[in-house]
């Protein structure tokens, strides 16, 4: 059965949680075949380039929104170092390129990969970097990451600061329910998603060249999670159970960001937010990848 089809079946609207204990890590490769390299050098080429402050980039943005009190207070973010983000999120085929394995339910090679926890993702990126350093795609100097969650609203809203990256309204006239026509052309969300089985890319893209930050999988981040912003780090990076901001914090849970195919077109605006446990799978998760300078020690 199609992933898609299983909203109209079934009729899930929010996205259910299972949890399992943290297994053993395929083993790391050494070496790789040419048609996975060929798939790194095209998940290096596929990266776009955000350089806050210069070009079309701003150098802050307001981050949060009214609509919910795990999204204030709204509060000014600014970031200060370049960055690339990847234009889609992982594939199931550059998954298991650099993991050795698959463990989305519903495979197909360019469908984004799930059903991974946030230390595998995390685990991902770490072996992705390597691998690349190897090949010399990245410098010696450049990690492959998890976005902050800051990082990741900022790329979301590609300097707009609508409730969308395409405007405020996801729906036309008063129709609040999942008939979210304006929505439609650029994310999977539980009113459109029926019977569609898709590859990354399929719908159109936000400002700044990125597809499905609006529905089709929620996205891992790499901050831990609190229940608002209330003195949340004003700078882009990630907000960890580390240092002096750790009080409040659930180191044992990440914040997921986007919405998915199983939510309806409120879950998807670009302040929307959603505690997901590191060790849990869900097959309306998956992530996206930064690639940045190695931070200082």
């Amino acid at each position: 059965m199609h992933r898609m089809r299983r909203t109209l079946a079934i009729g899930l609207i929010a996205v259910s949680t299972v949890l399992v204990p943290f297994s053993a890590m395929p083993q790391e490769k050494t070496a790789i075949s040419p048609e996975d390299a060929k798939l790194l050098e095209t998940f290096v080429d596929e990266f776009v380039p955000i350089t806050p402050g210069r070009g079309r980039f701003p150098q802050f943005f307001e981050m949060g929104s009214a609509h919910n009190e795990q999204e204030q207070p709204v509060h000014r973010v600014t970031l200060d170092g370049d960055f690339s983000i990847a234009k889609y999120e992982v594939p199931q085929n550059l998954y298991s390129a650099v993991m050795g394995n698959n463990p989305s339910r519903w495979k197909s090679p360019r469908n984004s990969v799930e059903m991974m926890t946030w230390k595998e993702a995390d685990e991902f990126c770490r072996r992705a970097t390597t691998l690349l350093r190897d090949a010399r795609l990245i410098g010696a100097d450049e990690v492959i990451r998890l976005p902050s969650e800051a990082e990741w609203e900022y790329c979301c809203r590609a300097g707009t600061s609508t409730d969308y990256s395409f405007g405020d309204r996801a729906t036309v006239g008063s129709d609040e329910g999942d008939k979210a026509s304006l929505l439609d052309p650029y994310a999977w969300h539980t009113g459109n998603a029926a019977g569609k089985d898709p590859p990354v890319g399929a719908l159109k893209p936000n400002p700044w060249g990125l597809y499905d930050l609006h529905g089709y999988l929620w996205e891992f981040t790499a901050d831990d999670w609190h229940g608002s912003y209330a003195d949340a780090p004003g700078d882009g990076t990630a907000w960890t159970s580390d240092g002096a901001r750790a009080e409040g914090g659930d180191a044992s849970k990440t914040v997921l960001r986007g919405g998915s195919w199983k939510d309806a077109h409120p879950r998807l605006r670009s302040a929307a937010r959603r505690a997901f446990t590191t060790d849990a799978r869900d097959d309306a998760v998956g992530f996206r990848c930064v690639r940045a300078g190695q931070p200082a020690p």
